[in-house]
């Protein structure tokens, strides 16, 4: 499956931006998927994940609360819905895509080349 991603940009403290990743190839509704960020200097982060139906989602606790997963199937998309965004939330976003019976949260088989979030103090 090949995932891209696109909405990443600059944003004010506080404000929102909202994430897509579009997958093709292979029967992508068939993986979970999710969402992964690397700051400089830092090692990749998992950010949250969501089950291949929609039914289920998981947070970090970095996010929780502020960013939202969502997926629709029919179009092939992943959304990530970011609010309340903080300058710590400043990264590369990777989105990922993880064969269902693997573990829970994704770890990731299939990566995008991610989009770069930047926010401002």
């Amino acid at each position: 499956v090949q995932l891209v991603e696109s909405g990443g940009g600059l944003v004010q403290t506080g404000g929102s931006l909202r994430l897509s990743c579009a997958a093709s190839g292979s029967t992508p509704s068939a993986y979970n998927m999710g969402w992964f960020r690397q700051a400089p200097g830092k090692e990749r982060e998992f950010v949250g994940c969501i089950s291949w139906s929609g039914g289920s989602t998981y947070y970090a606790d970095s996010v929780k609360g502020r960013f939202t997963i969502s997926r629709d199937n029919a179009k092939n998309t992943v959304s990530l819905q970011m609010n309340s965004l903080k300058p710590e939330d400043t990264a590369v976003y990777c989105c990922a895509a993880a064969s269902r019976g693997g573990s829970w949260p994704i770890r990731g088989d299939y990566w995008g080349q991610g989009t770069q979030v930047t926010v401002s103090s």
